[in-house]
């Protein structure tokens, strides 16, 4: 049975297969975790993202992570929150679970999330917590990941996250 493990940290520095970014649809850097990301891993980072041409809200692609410890870089676009009404649950669960369709394409065995679109797309942390805790309990079996660990930039949202993670899964919070 995989491990979900939360943890408060710098993604960047993680030593895992494979850290994913909270990028933006153009994957080519911005503020918070994505800038961090392109900061660390260096200019090819950016080089590399902008071969990919871009990427659509809910989807993922993948890049070598370059200067980074990790192997890879998934690039997942998570909705900016709008409500509730614009099926941004969904969208942010396909997050999850195109980056653990990457994880099981490129033999990924552990893998680093941020709180993605927790920050400046302004998604609720409560909410976002409860769908990438499901989302990653219902579809990391398949993917072959023996690890995930769910890294939180401040104690409050490590503090939700843990919360979550000792319950036994059910559906999301609306």
């Amino acid at each position: 049975m995989p491990q979900l493990i939360a943890m408060r940290g710098d993604i960047t520095t993680l030593r895992v297969d494979t850290i994913v970014n909270a990028a933006n649809i153009s994957l080519l850097g911005g503020g918070g975790v994505d800038g961090a990301i392109h900061r660390a891993a260096g200019p090819e980072l950016l080089a590399e993202c902008r071969k990919v041409g871009g990427c659509e809200t809910g989807n993922a692609k993948a890049t070598p992570g370059f200067h980074l410890p990790a192997k890879w870089v998934f690039h997942a676009v998570g909705p900016v929150w709008q409500g509730g009404g614009h099926d941004e649950d969904e969208l942010l669960a396909s997050c999850y679970r195109r980056c653990l369709e990457l994880a099981k394409l490129h033999q990924v065995r552990t893998i680093a999330f941020p709180a993605i679109s927790t920050g400046v797309y302004q998604f609720p942390p409560r909410r976002a917590a409860r769908i990438a805790i499901d989302t990653v309990r219902e579809d990391v079996d398949a993917s072959g990941v023996e690890v995930v660990q769910l890294v939180c930039f401040n104690a409050e949202t490590l503090a939700i996250y843990e919360g979550f993670l000792v319950e036994a899964p059910r559906a999301p919070i609306v």
